[in-house]
């Protein structure tokens, strides 16, 4: 293996990597000012897209303010009755735990399986609950701020997706062609569907070749390592410091294989910086940005060392980041209409809280009001493709500062469908379901407005490799007294979405809940349900953008009670209990985005008064106490918190009857997160 000394390394990264310098650079990155002349999307001129390996939301962020991490005040119960933190790998439970190791940012964490088997087995039918046996217990494991500041700081000065999910239950390739062509060959046409890193050579057309013929300049941002060829494996190579560790995807489709010199596919896809011959890995980038010709869509793919693949540091890749954000601000006009969209092509076997919206593969595992064509594989059982687990996204332009949240749900056709907004090159092999469930990551920029305040960011020039060696795993070993992960508080700006959702539940018959789903919004919704009566049989239910469906949900045959939670996005949830034997009050809630309230229309279908109380857990507001005679409605209006409510109905005459009801009123302004987030 070729020696790297530190003159070498300098050499590799093409820049001053003083503290001073990189501290300057980036923040230049937050204080530019956007270049605006549309007010709109027009005003981005190039979208830069870096893609890394292999990370979780919550292994990075589940400790970051005001994120949907390990604060989350509702999350998902497992079949057990435990929430879905506590992981069980056969005789205890394993809860999410920081590894006791110094400069964890640095440490060679082990890496994990992530392939479509283990994957689906950890997310066991909605379950939830195998993580641990598939995955082993490093699975819990999760960084800091302490660790990982720099990452962190990026939060704290652009947009961080709290929402954002990789694509397929699976590993890297098969992810990164939904990033490229919108699925993964999912109707079996040129060579697909891929479920694994196979590489085999596809021909089904990929989203660049679009780009190419509709005269929208692309470019992939690379180093060529020994040849992006077969011989040179495709830029996968020994030297984990050079090359694209084979994530340039688009080099296993025949059209690009075959490319010549002087053609766009083999120009654009199959060139790069040749750092064995002395370039540094951001050369040409740099060189581009500074003489005008980036393009108007580029991807960058990182050497195996920095991409943050485990075992690799994390902080290997904070130090690349920081290099790349250095190219592109080289000429802050340039800047001025950039944006670079940073994410991770899964989650390797890390952990990740929020159960992934997903269609449901049969009637019996709940029901979908959008087209699930391509959504699905296998006849016999079919697995659904994905989505897969949460991963980081950071938004980071001139449009995207200010440390705000976007918690709409993403995935990684939305890259996909920004540049289709913002350039108009349509990709037809996104399916109907990614469209109506996933936005197109417009909702994660402010084109009014920005905020240049510069925050303290860290130096990342201590992570520069200390050797060229690769170096066994660390193991971590799950603390002996486990406890439960404290988040930071405190709440961030969070950024207006397309959502006003409900889920409204009534006694249908004697032994039955009926759950009405409904989007009254701009956006369709995935909603998961668990039922403690079919505690192993968790539903999906998708309803479009100005839909509705229902679903009927058993109660316990003993005693005619039920207790069913609803999960959907950015917190959204209801849990109904009670029991099923006659008619009753009932509770139907609606968003009022004037004035950012919730009515709440209460219902007696039963012979006699009833008398409900309204708890209100934020805000501090006393708690209402309303009669409803028999027969009657009333309508109660609730205050919220900045959009947030967190309700809690309950019925004197007993009989177990409560209504759970949480989520946030969108009216399209900037509000701030979920204040219960951070709460012990």
């Amino acid at each position: 293996m070729t020696p790297l000394n530190r003159r070498r390394f300098l050499q590799l990264a093409g820049a001053t990597t003083s503290a001073s310098a990189l501290t300057t650079s980036i923040a230049r990155a937050a204080g530019i000012p956007a270049h605006r002349r549309a007010g709109s999307l027009q005003d981005v001129e190039h979208i830069v897209v870096l893609t890394q390996e292999n990370r979780s939301f919550d292994h990075y962020f589940g400790t970051l303010r005001g994120v949907r991490g390990f604060g989350d005040p509702h999350p998902v119960t497992l079949p057990g009755g435990k929430p879905v933190w506590y992981q069980p790998d056969g005789a205890k439970d394993v809860l999410p735990f920081r590894p006791a190791a110094d400069d964890l940012g640095l440490k060679f964490i082990q890496d994990l399986a992530h392939g479509w088997s283990d994957t689906h087995a950890a997310w066991n039918q909605g379950c939830y609950d195998r993580w641990v046996p598939a995955k082993t217990a490093t699975t819990m494991a999760y960084l800091t701020r302490d660790d990982i500041p720099f990452h962190h700081a990026l939060a704290d000065a652009f947009t961080v997706c709290d929402a954002y999910h990789c694509s397929l239950m699976g590993s890297t390739d098969p992810n990164r062609y939904y990033l490229w062509t919108g699925y993964t060959g999912n109707d079996g046409k040129g060579g697909g569907p891929v479920l694994g890193n196979d590489e085999a050579g596809y021909s089904w057309t990929t989203y660049p070749e679009r780009l190419e013929q509709a005269g929208v300049s692309w470019k992939i941002y690379q180093d060529v390592g020994d040849g992006l060829d077969a011989a040179g494996s495709w830029g996968w190579i020994d030297d984990a410091y050079r090359g694209n560790y084979g994530d340039n995807s688009l080099l296993y489709f025949d059209q690009y294989r075959t490319a010549a010199p002087g053609t766009p596919l083999y120009d654009r896809a199959r060139t790069g910086t040749d750092a064995k011959n002395g370039d540094g890995l951001f050369d040409v980038l740099k060189a581009d940005v500074q003489a005008g010709r980036l393009p108007q869509v580029s991807w960058i793919a990182a050497p195996e060392a920095f991409s943050e693949h485990p075992n690799w540091p994390a902080n290997y890749g904070a130090w690349y980041i920081a290099q790349v954000l250095d190219a592109l601000t080289a000429d802050p006009d340039v800047w001025s209409r950039t944006a670079l969209l940073i994410t991770y092509d899964e989650n390797d076997g890390f952990f990740d809280h929020v159960v992934p919206p997903h269609p449901p593969s049969s009637s019996a595992q709940g029901a979908s009001g959008v087209d699930v064509t391509g959504e699905l594989y296998g006849t016999e059982a079919p697995l659904p493709y994905g989505l897969g687990p949460r991963v980081p996204m950071l938004v980071v332009s001139p449009w995207s500062t200010g440390g705000r949240v976007c918690s709409q749900v993403f995935d990684h056709t939305s890259v996909i469908r920004f540049i289709e907004q913002r350039f108009g090159v349509a990709e037809p092999n996104i399916s109907p379901w990614r469209r109506a469930v996933c936005g197109d990551l417009t909702s994660a920029f402010d084109f009014a407005g920005s905020d240049t305040a510069v925050p303290a960011l860290p130096d990342t020039s201590g992570y520069r490799p200390a050797d060229h060696d690769r170096h066994d795993d660390y193991v971590p070993t799950p603390p002996a007294d486990p406890a439960l992960p404290r988040q930071e508080s405190g709440t961030r700006p969070a950024l207006p979405l397309p959502y006003d959702l409900a889920a409204d539940a009534t006694v249908s018959g004697p032994g039955a809940l009926r759950v009405d789903f409904a989007s009254r919004g701009a956006a369709g919704a995935a909603f998961h349900v668990t039922s403690a009566a079919e505690p192993d049989a968790p539903r999906t239910y998708t309803v479009a953008a100005g839909g509705q469906l229902s679903g009927t949900f058993a109660a316990d045959p003993r005693d005619g009670t039920y207790d069913v939670s609803v999960h959907g996005p950015n917190g959204f949830w209801r849990q109904f209990t009670g029991v099923a034997t006659e008619a009753g009050p009932e509770v139907h809630v609606r968003h009022r985005a004037q004035g950012t309230q919730v009515e709440l229309v209460l219902t007696n279908d039963a012979g006699r008064a009833v008398e409900l109380t309204v708890d209100q857990g934020h805000g501090g507001v006393r708690a209402a106490r309303l009669r409803v005679a028999a027969g009657r409605r009333t309508v109660h209006t609730v205050p919220t918190t900045d959009g947030w409510y967190d309700l809690t109905v309950t019925s004197a005459d007993g009989g177990g009857f409560v209504r759970r009801l949480a989520g946030h009123v969108e009216t399209g302004r900037i509000s701030t997160t979920d204040p219960a987030l951070g709460r012990s």
